[in-house]
């Protein structure tokens, strides 16, 4: 779905510009994924490969910018801090993104083609993730044109993680849980919360959760906003929810 009238538009060429300046003055290595006619997929790194990992994805629907804004937004205040080893990938679909659509400008859904990798952006990200730690914690910013409040999915191999009442929590001060019993074909487990296997629900439409999932990562958690809600508001509700996962995920590890 391509963005509503009343969406601004964003420029992406210089929010990469922008990201790379905020991840060299944060202390992050910072790369390209992919490049095209001056428009960048940028990803960072930082801290010794030795502590635990976690790894923030967005962008990869083009028609979803909130997730790409709320990382910025936390990598200028200083978030991500020296306990952990960080990778980050803020615009993984930068064709889509600075298109407003949903797709790549091949008009591919790149969050189903982790298996077949028949895009150039999943190809080179892939390749990029696999000369990188398996993540400890995977968190993926997404956005949902259909729902009305937040919710999430969680992928658990059998680990200890954060509890659903402790994400809503953090997101209840922006969007209450989405109320729907079926998300997009997918039954709650509790208002706002999915447990979702290990296994994709197309054998050959991988999104990236599942591909991480397949690499052993132990615990997957993918935040929607609703796409109908002010655009400031959904920013700051990814944020929320990610200050609440990784500090209760550092509480686990201890």
């Amino acid at each position: 779905m391509a963005l509503q009238a009343n969406e601004v538009k964003m420029d992406w060429r210089s929010f990469a510009s922008e990201w790379e300046a905020a991840a060299l003055r944060r202390d992050f290595e910072s790369d390209v994924l992919i490049e095209d006619h001056g428009l960048k997929s940028p990803c960072a790194i930082k801290g010794s490969a030795s502590l635990p990992c976690i790894y923030l994805s967005s962008g990869i629907h083009g028609d979803e910018p909130a997730g790409p804004q709320a990382l910025l937004g936390l990598l200028k205040e200083g978030f991500f801090s020296e306990a952990f080893h960080w990778l980050i990938c803020p615009m993984l679909n930068p064709a889509g993104l600075e298109a407003g659509t949903r797709d790549n400008e091949q008009g591919l859904d790149l969050n189903r083609d982790y298996r077949l990798c028949q895009t150039r952006e999943v190809t080179s990200h892939i390749q990029w993730l696999s000369r990188q730690p398996i993540p400890d914690l995977f968190l993926s910013l997404h956005e949902d044109w259909e729902s009305s409040g937040f919710y999430y999915y969680e992928i658990n191999l059998g680990v200890e993680g954060p509890q659903p009442e402790q994400i809503l929590e953090a997101a209840s001060a922006f969007f209450a849980p989405e109320p729907e019993s079926v998300i997009d074909g997918h039954g709650v487990d509790s208002p706002g919360w999915i447990y979702h296997s290990q296994d994709p629900d197309v054998p050959d439409g991988w999104p990236e959760a599942i591909y991480l999932a397949k690499r052993k990562c132990p615990l997957s958690l993918t935040f929607e906003t609703p796409s109908s809600a002010p655009l400031a508001k959904r920013v700051s509700c990814h944020q929320a929810v990610v200050r609440e996962a990784v500090k209760r995920f550092q509480a686990i590890i201890g």
